[in-house]
């Protein structure tokens, strides 16, 4: 089971438990996430969505196993993006919880949560410029939360930033060290909320990064696409495949 549902006192809290693969955007954990996002959004009792994993990964980004097997990214990225829209889309807050590794496709999810609280042991990249791609698709819903500076020098470089860089640039809310404390507390903060009040307060706040979605979906997948297919694409997959320096890299 790629995912666990549970639901305590108005919260649901899904959780993403596929370690063996660090979280990857599979097929089958995009399915079981899907499924589960729209219990919480059909469940009347459920007032907010926590999102958290097991494993030392919240979420590594795309499935390039998968995506290799399935002949391209067409399908993974159409996944991806439907999977963007269900969490912008949700009628209920959704609170990433990460107290780990986030690469790639796993930020811009984390970008499509409301809220987001990184703990000590979480640390982001965005890894597709060392492959030989860009973060086209996940810029739908990271480039709103982000600075530019911060944007251009995360996204330029792939370099690895921790819980409180991510927090100063505005991709996550806050770096706490007592994570399960922070996500309790603001759990019961919504707690005390009303439903119709919470879901019509999270379209206003979701309105940019919905608009920006529809407006730029199209463009960002046929990128996406011309990327994937592109000769320093495939050989930035094969050396990670093989656990090599693409033929390009030339520093350390």
């Amino acid at each position: 089971m790629a995912v666990i549902y549970e639901v305590d006192r108005g919260i649901a809290t899904v959780v993403l438990d596929s370690p063996e693969n660090r979280n990857a955007l599979s097929a089958a954990l995009v399915g079981a996430l899907t499924d589960s996002l729209a219990a919480a959004a059909e469940d009347a009792s459920v007032r907010a969505v926590v999102l958290s994993h097991t494993g030392s990964a919240f979420c590594a980004g795309a499935d390039l196993k998968e995506q290799s097997a399935e002949g391209g990214p067409a399908r993974g990225t159409t996944r991806m993006l439907e999977l963007l829209r269900r969490v912008v889309e949700l009628p209920k807050p959704v609170i990433a919880r990460i107290d780990g590794h986030v690469r790639a496709g796993g930020i811009g999810l984390v970008g499509a949560c409301d809220l987001a609280l990184a703990g000590p042991a979480a640390s982001f990249a965005f890894t597709e410029v060392r492959l030989g791609l860009a973060p086209a698709i996940i810029s739908l819903t990271t480039l709103g939360r982000m600075s530019e500076r911060a944007a251009a020098r995360y996204y330029l470089t792939g370099d690895t930033f921790d819980a409180a860089a991510a927090a100063a640039a505005g991709l996550v809310t806050v770096a706490v060290p007592d994570l399960d404390a922070e996500v309790a507390a603001l759990s019961d903060a919504l707690r005390r909320c009303p439903p119709q009040a919470l879901a019509e307060t999270k379209a206003l706040l979701a309105a940019g990064v919905r608009d920006r979605v529809e407006a730029a979906a199209g463009e960002m997948q046929r990128l996406s696409q011309r990327l994937f297919e592109s000769e320093e694409a495939r050989e930035g997959m094969r050396a990670f495949l093989e656990k090599r320096p693409p033929r390009w890299a030339t520093g350390p």
